[in-house]
């Protein structure tokens, strides 16, 4: 909602909006002039023309029942961001079950570097732009595509990307056929070039018997047109790596961001930019520059010699990726701070949850974070706990409700925890797509002394 709001409020629409917690996006907002409410009421629609709303919005939701109810015309999140990507000749639209805020911020910050007066909509903010959204007066966009309750259906994309698929959301998307059928839909609604991960057979599954547009494959090796060679890992997060277009080396790229999904992601960026004739040397700088979107492998800082990192990952996959690039760099230890997000995707994935937070050190749960879902599976956190050797939690009343005086109770806990065996040397990492970002804040404030 936050990078729509950016477009909007710059083309000068008069924008409210409301919200259930205090964030930092909040605040930016309000220094953007926008009005915001906390607490979703019905009285906060007045006077509005038109009413967006998210689709993690439940439908009983107060305010949305009073949208319905009132005349005024009601579209969810996508049906709006549809309708801006339809106004650009040149909307590149980034999907993929992993990866999507990096590789848009990726290719965000070297269309920006070159000089290109773009927009963009990122599900993260990117400092070179000043947030999450950018309205500019090019033909050429950049957009988040997400498939969460197939979203991304609702985009008019002339380049899309997929960087891969994965069985995700599969209490929408019931199997994993489905979701590979909807990112085909996606292609077919592409109207120029599908930029696609070549060394992964779910992405390609997509993408069979697509006719009519252009289909342009990266991955790890020579089987694609984009592939990296002579890969290098130096000081921890720095990570070098030629990039190869047919057979023909294009030049080195530097990145400042972990991990060999990275390196991947960076080369679905580079054949972005190459098709829309963003030139080399452009690229090369933009990626040298590009130090990683808010909350993914986020540095927030260090005290008493132990290292504070917040990441976005809240999929098996991405955790896995994220928790393996952390143990390759020689801290003494790493300790993972995981809050599980939705119920459905914690009872579907627990073990596979299970055993990708056997990868650090030390594992540390919060309770799940519902969001949009009732707790109708039965499933909590001492279910996944259970079945991670050594994992630290700490019991809940599990009948009663969810509160943020709760919340934060069980924040507190955790913060104490790691404050009392944390070492010098040692890297923490908060993980997931709720608010666990601010147990890492909690931390970095506990160890400076400040309560």
């Amino acid at each position: 909602m936050y990078p729509l709001a950016q477009i909007l409020n710059s083309q000068g629409y008069f924008l409210t909006g409301s919200d259930n917690n205090e964030t930092e996006t909040l605040d930016a907002v309000r220094k953007m002039g926008i009005p915001v409410f906390v607490g979703q009421r019905a009285e906060n629609i007045e006077g509005a023309d038109l009413i967006v709303f998210s689709a993690a919005i439940m439908a009983d939701n107060p305010e949305l029942v009073a949208a319905r109810a009132s005349g005024v015309p009601v579209l969810e999140r996508s049906e709006l961001l549809g309708i801006v990507t339809s106004w650009y000749d040149n909307a590149v639209c980034i999907s993929g079950t992993h990866g999507k805020t990096t590789t848009t911020s990726m290719l965000t910050q070297i269309i920006f570097t070159a000089g290109v007066d773009l927009s963009a909509f990122i599900g993260g903010k990117l400092p070179c732009i000043g947030g999450s959204g950018r309205a500019g007066k090019s033909d050429i966009m950049t957009c988040e595509a997400c498939e969460f309750v197939d979203t991304f259906l609702k985009l008019y994309p002339d380049i899309s990307v997929i960087l891969n698929i994965d069985a995700d959301h599969l209490d929408y998307f019931k199997t994993l056929d489905n979701i590979i059928r909807s990112f085909h839909k996606f292609s077919e609604n592409t109207s120029k070039c599908i930029i696609v991960n070549g060394s992964d057979s779910n992405s390609m599954k997509a993408v069979e018997g697509i006719t009519g547009k252009e289909i342009i494959t990266f991955g790890k090796d020579s089987s694609c047109d984009y592939y990296p060679d002579n890969i290098r890992h130096i000081n921890g997060m720095l990570t070098v790596y030629d990039a190869v277009h047919n057979g023909v080396k294009m030049g080195e790229i530097t990145l400042h961001v972990a991990g060999i999904h990275n390196v991947l992601n960076s080369l679905a960026a580079v054949a972005a930019a190459d098709y829309l004739g963003i030139d080399f040397g452009s690229i090369q700088k933009g990626l040298e520059e590009f130090r990683g979107a808010k909350r993914r492998f986020e540095k927030l800082g260090m005290q008493k010699g132990i290292t504070v990192v917040d990441d976005y990952a809240h999929h098996p996959t991405e955790l896995e990726a994220t928790l393996n690039a952390a143990m390759e760099m020689g801290f003494r230890k790493v300790w993972a701070v995981f809050q599980p997000f939705t119920f459905s995707r914690t009872s579907i994935l627990l073990d596979d949850f299970a055993r990708v937070l056997t990868i650090p050190d030390h594992t540390v749960l919060t309770d799940i974070m519902g969001s949009r879902e009732k707790n109708t599976y039965g499933i909590f956190t001492r279910n996944l706990a259970e079945k991670i050797p050594g994992c630290i939690w700490f019991p809940q009343d599990e009948s009663a409700e969810w509160t943020d005086e709760r919340k934060y109770f069980n924040f507190g806990q955790i913060c104490d925890y790691i404050c009392k065996n944390a070492q010098e040397g040692d890297l923490v990492i908060t993980l997931g797509c709720g608010d666990a970002y601010k147990i890492a804040k909690m931390i970095l404030k506990k160890l400076s002394g400040d309560e």
